[in-house]
């Protein structure tokens, strides 16, 4: 396979998750998207890793590092989406423009 094919896939990742953060209005499909780009990145940075054949294989520390950074946000945001859930009886994104009680 040659790298173009992997950039198209980068690319149209990227593009339903952008998609996804700008049409959705819940607050977990908005994450889920979010998520969708960062893998886009990663197959951006593992493809251009491995088409460059460097000694330091620097594409795939930033891919686990991309990972990292991943996890933690899901974590914090579903926790953040869960406390509004809560509070709110709602995950949609238009209602949290009001952060009152």
């Amino acid at each position: 396979m040659i790298i173009n094919q992997f950039l198209i896939l980068g690319a149209a990742l990227f593009s339903i998750g952008v998609y996804g953060v700008l049409a959705r209005r819940n607050a977990v499909l908005v994450l889920l998207s979010v998520e969708l780009m960062l893998a886009a990145v990663n197959i951006n940075l593992v493809a251009f890793d491995r088409y460059l054949q460097d000694s330091i294989a620097g594409g795939q520390i930033f891919a686990l590092f991309v990972i990292t950074v991943a996890a933690a946000e899901v974590g914090i945001g579903l926790a953040i989406v869960l406390l509004i859930f809560r509070n709110r009886k709602s995950a949609n994104v238009d209602e949290l423009d009001l952060m009152k009680l």
